[in-house]
């Protein structure tokens, strides 16, 4: 017997498939080594002849989140939330440790890490990525 449709009076359902994604593709996904490159390169253009001062880091402190968080956001990485923590110490023979935590879903979320020193200070960016579904 063949299939004509539907019978008048019959109730049509349609079965649409969900398209909503919950996971990144493969080129939407963050790498680390990029943000890495990404806040080397941005520490060594702003502090590479720097000398420590508590007004200009300040000032640098923004200047570096903030261009670092655009240039991390120009990346092919939609649907992630950016987060960046910059910490500028002036170097005194003393030691510091910087450390975060986080709860957070390990197969999309990530973060990347980098330190910088010169003569007169220390500079720590850490980057975070936050997949948002």
């Amino acid at each position: 017997m063949q299939d004509d449709g539907p019978r008048p009076g019959q109730q049509v359902i349609e079965v649409v498939l969900p398209t909503y994604s919950m996971n990144p593709t493969e080129v939407e996904k963050f790498y680390p080594s990029e943000a890495k490159q990404i806040c080397e390169r941005v520490l060594t253009g702003q502090l590479e002849n720097a000398t420590y001062d508590d007004e200009s880091a300040k000032e640098w402190i923004l200047l570096i989140g903030n261009t670092i968080k655009s240039e991390i956001k120009s990346l092919n990485i939609p649907r992630y939330k950016v987060v960046v923590q910059v910490t500028i110490g002036q170097m005194k023979d003393q030691g510091v440790s910087v450390a975060s935590r986080c709860l957070w879903d390990i197969s999309n979320d990530n973060y990347a890490s980098v330190n910088y020193t010169n003569e007169t200070l220390w500079a720590n960016v850490m980057v975070f990525v936050i997949y948002t579904d």
